[in-house]
C-alpha cells in the first residue's frame, strides 16, 4: 500500500483527514506540521501520496510537484481561490468544504494511480527483496523503509536492479561494505 503523508498547517485539518483515513483502512505515515517535516518525509518515502490540507506557509503545491511529483501523486484540499492559483495539472485538486466520501473517493483514485506508476515485480523478485530487508533489518537494525531504502539507493547508485543487489545480499556478495555505503547515506 502506498505511504500516505499528510501535511498542512492547521493541527486540526491534519488530524481530522488522519481519522478519517485511519477508520477507513488507510495507514497514514507521516503527519507534517512545516515544509522542513514535509520535504524530509516525501524523502524518507520514496513514493506513495501526499495530501496537502490547504497551503504550506512556505512552500507551494506548485513547489512540491516539481521536486516530488515523480514520486508521489498530490491531492490538494482547498479553498477555491488556493485551487486556481495552483498551476500544475498534475496536482489532484478538491476543494473545500468537501464530504468525507469525496475525500476518500479520491484518495482510492490517487491510491490506483500510484499502483499503475510502480514497477512490477515478479513474485520470486518481491520475496528476493523482502528477504535482503529483512536480512538488513537483523543484521544492521534498521527499520523496514530504511532498509527498503539502502536497498534502492544502493541499487540506484550502482546500475543495477533492486532484485539484483538483493539476491548479491542474499548470497552474501553484498557484503556489509556495500549496505554500509547505503545505510551512511540515509538522512
Amino acid at each position: 500500500m502506498a505511504r500516505i503523508v499528510i501535511a498542512g498547517s492547521s493541527e486540526q485539518s491534519r488530524e481530522q483527514l488522519s481519522k478519517l483515513l485511519s477508520s477507513s483502512g488507510y495507514p497514514v505515515y507521516r503527519l507534517c506540521t512545516n515544509t522542513w517535516e514535509l520535504r524530509r518525509a516525501l524523502n524518507d518515502c520514496d513514493d506513495g501520496l501526499l495530501i496537502l490540507a490547504g497551503q504550506m506557509p512556505d512552500c507551494s503545491a506548485d513547489e512540491l510537484f516539481w521536486d516530488y511529483g515523480a514520486q508521489v501523486q498530490i491531492l490538494l484540499l482547498a479553498k477555491p481561490p488556493v485551487l486556481e492559483a495552483c498551476e500544475e495539472d498534475g496536482i489532484f485538486r478538491l476543494a473545500l468544504p468537501a464530504s468525507q466520501q469525496a475525500v476518500l473517493g479520491a484518495l482510492e483514485m490517487l491510491t490506483q494511480l500510484h499502483r499503475m506508476r510502480l514497477p512490477k515485480r515478479a513474485g520470486d523478485e518481491k520475496r528476493i527483496v523482502e528477504q535482503a530487508k529483512s536480512l538488513l533489518m537483523r543484521r544492521d537494525g534498521l527499520t523496514e523503509p530504511q532498509a527498503h531504502r539502502a536497498l534502492q539507493q544502493y541499487a540506484m547508485n550502482h546500475g543495477l536492479r533492486m532484485a539484483d543487489y538483493a539476491a548479491q545480499i542474499i548470497k552474501g556478495d553484498g557484503g556489509e561494505s556495500h549496505a554500509g555505503s547505503a545505510i551512511s547515506s540515509l538522512p
